[in-house]
C-alpha cells in the first residue's frame, strides 16, 4: 500500500475503551489511532478530514492533558446542522476516534458503555466544535480555519482540466501531490490553523 508518508509524521490520538476491554478487543482497552486511519475509513486525505483528526486530537490533549483519552466518555456538539457543508464528513471522523455517534451509536450493555446521543449538531456554540468530558463536565471550544495555508497556484488549472475530463495522467498524478501538500503543511503549521479555548 503506498501512500504520502507524512501521514506516518502526524502524531497518533491514544484512547482507552472501557467496552474494549470488557469485550476482549484489546488488553485493558488500550489502542490507538492514526492519520492513516482515518485517511482509509474517509478514502480520501483533504483539509476537511485533516482538521476533524486536528480538532479531535487538540481537544482531547486539552481534556486528558497526561492520560489516555475514554473513548465513549466523550459528548461532542457542532454547530452546523448535519446536512450542512462538511459536517457530516468531520463528525464521522470524529465519531470514529471518540465514539459519540447522535442516535445511530451502540446502546450499551445493562445502561452501561453506551455511544448513542454523545453527539449533537445546530448547537449554539462559536467554535468548530465543542468537546465535553461526560464523567467531569469540562468542555472545550476547538476552531479550526486552514485558510491561512494556502493551495498551490496550479492546482486550479489542474482542477479544471480534471473536471473537463481533458488532464493527462501526469496531471492527474501532479494534482494528487501538490493537494496532499497542502494537507502536509496543515498539520506542520498547527499553531496557525487550530485554537482550543476552555469553556
Amino acid at each position: 500500500m503506498s501512500y504520502p508518508k507524512f501521514y506516518d509524521a502526524v502524531e497518533s490520538i491514544k484512547v482507552v475503551d472501557p467496552l474494549s476491554n470488557v469485550l476482549g478487543a484489546f488488553e485493558n482497552g488500550m489502542y490507538e489511532f492514526n492519520y492513516l486511519d482515518v485517511v482509509k475509513s474517509a478514502g480520501h486525505s483533504c483539509p476537511t478530514v485533516a482538521g476533524a483528526y486536528i480538532i479531535t486530537q487538540s481537544a482531547l490533549n486539552a481534556l486528558y492533558p497526561n492520560e489516555r483519552a475514554v473513548r465513549g466518555n466523550i459528548k461532542v456538539e457542532f454547530s452546523e446542522a448535519m446536512e450542512d457543508g462538511v459536517a457530516g464528513v468531520i463528525s464521522n471522523v470524529v465519531s470514529q476516534i471518540t465514539g459519540a455517534t447522535d442516535k445511530s451509536g451502540f446502546k450499551g450493555l445493562a445502561g452501561k458503555f453506551a455511544r448513542h446521543s454523545l453527539m449533537s449538531f445546530s448547537t449554539d456554540i462559536n467554535s468548530s466544535a465543542r468537546f465535553t468530558r461526560v464523567d467531569s463536565g469540562k468542555s472545550v471550544d476547538v476552531t479550526y480555519n486552514p485558510s491561512s495555508i494556502m493551495p498551490n497556484p496550479a492546482m486550479q488549472p489542474l482542477m479544471q482540466k480534471i473536471m473537463q475530463g481533458a488532464a493527462t495522467s501526469d496531471e492527474l498524478q501532479e494534482f494528487g501531490k501538490l493537494w496532499q501538500d497542502r494537507v502536509q503543511r496543515i498539520f506542520e503549521n498547527l499553531d496557525e490553523v487550530v485554537r482550543v479555548e476552555e469553556v
